[in-house]
């Protein structure tokens, strides 16, 4: 009875026993969703950059939604399967690399919804990026074109 019980103990300190039949899941919250043509999505890369004869029997060109996901230490770029594929924006969302995929679990859902990965990117140099983007459109047009000027005519 003894082993019984300390058996249980330490399979309930183990991190990640009671991850689920789906594994641990990360934390990300989704900030920007767009929506483009499912070609890379489930098409694959030669299709999409083949040139018109890779494209020939594709009659309709479906659009899927394309989100951007931050983690903790990765921003992700990731692709739907297909129109009907929504997640809400800025709402923390569970999910898990699996397969060359992402999976993801929205509002504690039972099935998980895949999605493709376009881009990754560290967090830290997302960071870095947005930072650059919002100082370039927080300086004046006018000022900008007045340091150049004035350069020019110096010279």
């Amino acid at each position: 009875m003894k082993h019984t019980l300390w058996l249980i103990l330490a399979v309930c300190s183990v991190p990640g026993a009671w991850a689920g039949p789906f594994g641990v899941y990360q934390h990300g919250t989704v900030v920007r969703m767009r929506v483009g043509d499912c070609t890379l999505s489930h098409r694959g890369f030669m299709t999409a950059f083949g040139g018109p004869a890779a494209q020939a029997g594709q009659m309709v060109d479906e659009t899927c939604p394309e989100y951007t996901l931050i983690s903790d230490k990765v921003v992700y770029v990731i692709v739907g399967r297909s129109s009907n594929q929504l997640i809400p924006l800025a709402d923390v969302i569970d999910f898990r690399l699996h397969n060359n995929e992402m999976a993801v679990r929205v509002d504690d859902a039972k099935h998980e919804s895949k999605f493709s990965i376009k881009e990754m990117i560290l967090r830290s140099e997302w960071d870095l990026v947005q930072k650059h983007i919002a100082d370039q459109l927080s300086t004046p047009p006018h000022a900008a074109e007045s340091a150049t000027t004035s350069e020019v005519r110096t010279k």
